[in-house]
C-alpha cells in the first residue's frame, strides 16, 4: 500500500450538513468527554479512552493512515457539523492491497443520534472510497443493532449473512450481521 494512496483515501469530505476531516490527535480534547457515555458502547467493542492524553496519542499514531506493516490503508475521519463545527463522531475504514474495504465502522455521540448524520457520513465515506477504486466495502453490526443496520441500508449496503460469534461485547461473544456495498 502506498502512503500517498492512503492519504488520498482520507481526504477531507463535505456533505450538506457535515464535514469529514482526517481524524488527528487534536480532535481528542473535544471527543474525550462525549466518549465517556456508556450508550456508545452498547453495540461496539471499542473501549472507552482512559485519559485524553492516551486518546490523543492513539489518534496521532493514525497520521500515516497506514497499518504498521504497510499492507492496509486506514482512512479515519472526524465528523463535525458544518454549522457550528460540533464534533459528532467518527467514521473509519480498513482498505487492503486489493482495494477492498474489509471493515467500515462508525460511531456518533448520543446527542447526535436520530438526525441522519450517521447515514450522511457513511454515504459520503463509502462514495469517496469507491471514487478512489475501492470496489467492495464490508461493514458489520451486532445482531440486534437495528439503527446501525438501517444506516448501512440507507447508505447502499446490502445484508449478506450472519457471522456467528464475530465479536466480543462486555466479555461475551456476539453474532454480527454483515453488509456489503459493491462499486
Amino acid at each position: 500500500m502506498q502512503s500517498d494512496f492512503a492519504q488520498q483515501l482520507c481526504a477531507g469530505l463535505e456533505t450538506p450538513r457535515l464535514l469529514l476531516q482526517p481524524l488527528m490527535g487534536a480532535h481528542a480534547d473535544a471527543a474525550f468527554g462525549p466518549m465517556q457515555d456508556d450508550a456508545i458502547y452498547q453495540w461496539i467493542s471499542m473501549n472507552k479512552p482512559r485519559t485524553v492524553e492516551t486518546l490523543r496519542a492513539n489518534w496521532t499514531r493514525l497520521g500515516s493512515r497506514l497499518s504498521a506493516d504497510g499492507t492496509e490503508a486506514w482512512p479515519v475521519w472526524a465528523i463535525t457539523t458544518r454549522n457550528g463545527g460540533a464534533l459528532v463522531g467518527e467514521v473509519d475504514a480498513v482498505v487492503d492491497d486489493n482495494r477492498v474495504c474489509t471493515n467500515l465502522g462508525y460511531y456518533l455521540f448520543p446527542e447526535f443520534w436520530g438526525r441522519g448524520f450517521a447515514t450522511e457520513a457513511v454515504q459520503a465515506a463509502a462514495d469517496h472510497l469507491i471514487s478512489h477504486g475501492v470496489h467492495r466495502l464490508v461493514a458489520t453490526v451486532t445482531v440486534g443493532n437495528h439503527a446501525s443496520a438501517q444506516v448501512l441500508k440507507k447508505a447502499g449496503f446490502s445484508f449478506t449473512r450472519i457471522i456467528p460469534e464475530n465479536d466480543i461485547l462486555r466479555g461475551e461473544p456476539v453474532d454480527d450481521e454483515e453488509y456489503v456495498r459493491m462499486a
